[in-house]
């Protein structure tokens, strides 16, 4: 099944002070490792930019990805994924959200969300304590995406009633850590890769 896994990259760092996306991890990036993860899936990567665009293209391998920015990043992911999909590629059936700043997602649990979830509109991962990234959007969603606004709007497609075609996807373990603040960026360092 053609595909793309899109990296929303573009956050501003605001909570941070500083661009969270170079921060230093594993002998490379925070977002070098989530693009690391990206890479292993088969499919279209698609990578969108915005706040730091400049220090991220300097420090991180964006080779063979499809790159975009939006410059809107201010008002929120909404505007990430919306300057993502006219470059998915026009084959493929859906895409996999992915976040820039969570890299300790596991390239496993995106192909398990792929499997499961391919032939639903929606998909999410269903961790020990709770809902979280990755995410799985079918073609036939990619309107809804276009119409959204804000920063959290997505959650309102996961959430969009009894009759809506969701499927939870068991992932074992802990919701993945994303880097929000300094704390976050210490905690994740001293976790197990």
């Amino acid at each position: 099944m053609n595909l793309a896994i899109v990296v929303l990259a573009a956050g501003g760092s605001m909570r941070l002070g500083q661009p969270k996306q170079v921060l230093p991890f594993d002998g490379a990036t925070v977002l070098d490792a989530t693009l690391a993860v990206a890479r292993q899936c088969d499919g279209q990567v698609v990578v969108v930019l915005g706040g730091a665009a400049e220090d991220v293209r300097a420090l991180v391998d964006l080779e063979g990805l499809e790159v975009v920015e939006n410059a809107e990043y201010g008002e929120g992911c909404a505007t990430s994924i919306q300057t993502a999909l006219p470059a998915v590629s026009p084959d493929a059936a859906g895409i996999v959200l992915l976040l820039g700043d969570q890299p300790r997602v596991r390239s496993g649990t995106i192909e398990k969300l792929i499997d499961t979830a391919q032939g639903h509109a929606v998909g999410v991962c269903e961790y020990d304590d709770g809902l979280g990234h990755p995410l799985w959007f079918a073609r036939q969603m990619f309107g809804a995406l276009e119409a959204m606004h804000g920063d959290k709007a997505v959650w309102k497609l996961v959430d969009s009633g009894p009759d809506a075609d969701v499927v939870r996807v068991r992932i074992e373990g802990r919701v993945p850590r994303d880097v929000d603040t300094w704390a976050d960026y210490e905690a994740i360092l001293a976790e197990e890769p």
